[in-house]
């Protein structure tokens, strides 16, 4: 279920540590309350999880020799390589492998390309959990929080934006993973505990 080579299509894997670990992809809008439900199913699952976002701004603040040439691409406004945020995500999981009892990668793919580079370099998803909230409730829980955390970027126009963004990258990716059998829709409209239930289900159905 994990394993992603059958086809030959990664002979560039440098470990076959990962070959059966479990990969879950978890895609869901800015307020959507992802974070939230990634660190529930790693409190109870065991699972770790990785953010390219996070593994970015790790690397740049190691002050690394890598660390400071994303820091240069970043000052520019120019988008990290695909290749070199593939390449910490496997670090990142290889380091892991022993221990976890499989990954949840945040926030990826964000484009159909990213989600095949990844399949290629490392492997293959069982899962992609889609954490849909309806845009007004996001809308709402952003402007909610830019309340009390002087975040710049949670204005009522910049979330907006934000949105508009994420829907116009994430609809594909779904539709993409959707002609594959693996995504489960979960309702993120509820309490965290209701979204969680739906999260458990659908991980428990991959027991």
């Amino acid at each position: 279920m994990g394993a992603g080579c059958s086809s030959g299509v990664c002979p560039s894997r440098k470990s076959d540590k990962l070959k059966n670990s479990k990969i879950i992809f978890v895609v869901g809008g800015p307020g959507s309350g992802k974070g939230t439900q990634c660190e529930k199913i790693v409190e109870r699952y065991g699972f770790t999880h990785l953010s390219s976002g996070d593994l970015l701004r790790a690397e740049v603040s190691s002050g690394s020799e890598r660390g400071k040439q994303l820091a240069a691409i970043m000052e520019k406004g120019e988008l990290v390589p695909l290749d070199t945020i593939l390449n910490m995500i496997k670090e990142a999981m290889i380091a892991k492998a022993s221990t976890s009892k499989g990954f949840l990668i945040d926030g990826y793919p964000r484009e159909v390309r990213q989600g095949e580079e990844f399949e290629k370099k490392i492997g293959a998803p069982c899962l992609l959990l889609y954490i849909d909230a309806k845009a007004e409730t996001m809308l709402m829980r952003l402007i909610k929080r830019g309340e009390t955390s002087g975040r710049s970027d949670d204005t009522a126009q910049t979330i907006k934006n934000r949105l508009e963004l994420y829907y116009k990258a994430t609809e594909p990716v779904i539709a993409y993973y959707q002609g594959r059998g693996i995504v489960r829709k979960i309702n993120a409209e509820g309490s965290v505990d209701e979204v969680f239930s739906q999260v458990a289900n659908a991980i428990e159905s991959l027991q």
